[in-house]
């Protein structure tokens, strides 16, 4: 019965069980850089900027439109430096399609409004605004940085780092002690914390020999006008981003997992980066993609929703004399995000048997979208089907993944706006604890395996 039963059943494996030494440790070493460029890729623009400085490193070189390339040429185009896309050129005319993976590197963070500084009762304030899905509970009382651009009024920018350097001062949001939060502890998670109440505190000292109100105010524009040599107005063409001060480390007594902010998406963004560094001489052209702005909604010039990517395609076709709808239609795409990891501390939003689990490999999801399956891609059985075969030649471990219980929640990725464009496309992604928090937890073996199944996909035949 037992061997029928290996036979006729689906029965996924702890990675643990199934890596040899060798593997195990080309994983520890793939984490140990993908820790690295997490801790230098907190922002959008930060995340693109060390991308390039990697890929240089690779040999890629800046495409430049008009130029003739070959099969093995590497080349990037920087997107406003919040999105990158780059290619290796394969061998078969992009007539015949190309192999794409794509993920987004803009992680949930607070953003500052364009007239931010604030003084209440002696204390100096930055007043902020949201990006994207966080539980705003989660945001006070850890230390944050601030990283971004301003321009300023002549159109020089100036760049701005305060917090990642150990010498730099840090931020916080405050939170009531216990003591007084009777009251705030008895509203719902969600209404405890009110958007406009997440005031970045950045000063208390007056300036000296000042008088009258907003001293504190004016003691932090001294400390930024020497700094930076920027005024107040110069925050209305700034974009300032408040992300947490927190390093990525191994969590656990056996190093199983990283714990760091941004695993969504820079896990799978990193695992893109390193496979299409690895790979040589593929027989389609592979095509990365890091977009900006998939955490509301991919929208903007930045994100997957604009035509960036036809920019980019339809110059590589034109050079190679093919049609680019053509080329799409023959094309494959891995939307690579994150999906949520099943929780033991919170089983009742989860289905077990479809659900990703810690250590079990890269989580495919036919699927995304909300309740029935509204705003999914729902990739076709053909393409799961393809996948499978991909997976399997290349050793890759893999699992399923769906985002909670069917009527419990949901989400969306670039998936959509990538089979819009009549490309096959199916999710992939890293399981993550604690998603969208300030620290997320993801497994080492799971991170490999990802790494592992994009460049088995940029290298199929």
């Amino acid at each position: 019965m037992s061997d029928r039963k290996n036979e006729l059943f689906y029965k996924k494996h702890h990675l643990a069980d199934i890596m040899d030494a060798g593997e195990k440790q080309l994983c520890e070493e793939y984490c140990s850089k993908y820790m690295n460029y997490l801790d230098a890729a907190k922002t959008e623009r930060l995340a693109v900027k060390k991308a390039i400085e990697l890929a240089e490193k690779y040999g890629f070189k800046p495409f430049k439109y008009g130029e003739t390339y070959s099969a093995g040429d590497k080349i990037y185009k920087s997107v406003r430096g919040k999105a990158l896309i780059l290619a290796v050129i394969g061998k078969k005319n992009l007539e015949e399609g190309a192999h794409i993976c794509a993920a987004h590197i803009d992680s949930p963070r607070i953003d500052l409004k364009q007239v931010p500084v604030m003084e209440k009762d002696e204390v100096a304030y930055f007043k902020t605004h949201y990006y994207g899905g966080i539980r705003k509970y989660q945001w006070v009382a850890i230390p944050l940085e601030l990283h971004g651009v301003v321009v300023k009024k002549d159109g020089t920018v100036v760049d701005v780092n305060i917090g990642g350097d150990p010498a730099d001062p840090q931020f916080m949001i405050s939170d009531l002690l216990p003591h007084l939060a009777s009251k705030q502890s008895q509203q719902p998670l969600s209404t405890a914390i009110k958007g406009e109440d997440l005031n970045l505190i950045i000063g208390t000292i007056p300036a000296a020999d000042s008088e009258g109100t907003d001293r504190v105010k004016l003691n932090v524009l001294e400390i930024l006008n020497e700094k930076y040599g920027i005024v107040e107005e110069d925050f209305l063409s700034a974009e300032l981003e408040i992300v947490p001060a927190f390093n990525a480390r191994e969590i656990g007594l056996d190093r199983g997992l990283i714990g760091g902010y941004g695993h969504d998406d820079r896990v799978c963004a990193f695992a893109e980066l390193q496979a299409i560094f690895d790979i040589e001489d593929p027989e389609y052209t592979a095509v990365c993609i890091l977009a900006d702005k998939e955490e509301v909604g991919s929208t903007g010039i930045t994100g997957m929703g604009s035509e960036v990517f036809e920019c980019f395609m339809g110059d590589l076709c034109e050079q190679q004399g093919a049609n680019m709808y053509h080329c799409f239609e023959n094309s494959f795409c891995i939307s690579a995000d994150v999906t949520n990891a099943f929780d033991p501390s919170f089983p009742e939003v989860s289905e077990k048997q479809n659900n990703a689990k810690l250590n079990y490999g890269f989580g495919v999801m036919k699927f995304t979208g909300r309740a029935g399956k509204s705003g999914a891609n729902d990739a076709s059985a053909e393409v799961v089907g393809r996948v499978r075969k991909i997976f399997s030649e290349a050793n890759v471990v893999w699992q399923t993944g769906e985002i909670g219980k069917v009527d419990e929640g949901g989400g969306g990725t670039v998936a959509g706006t990538l089979s819009k464009r009549n490309i096959d496309t199916i999710d992939a992604g890293v399981p993550v604890i604690s998603m969208h928090a300030p620290y997320e937890l993801v497994a080492k073996f799971d991170c490999y395996m990802a790494y592992k199944g994009v460049k088995a996909v940029y290298m199929e035949k």
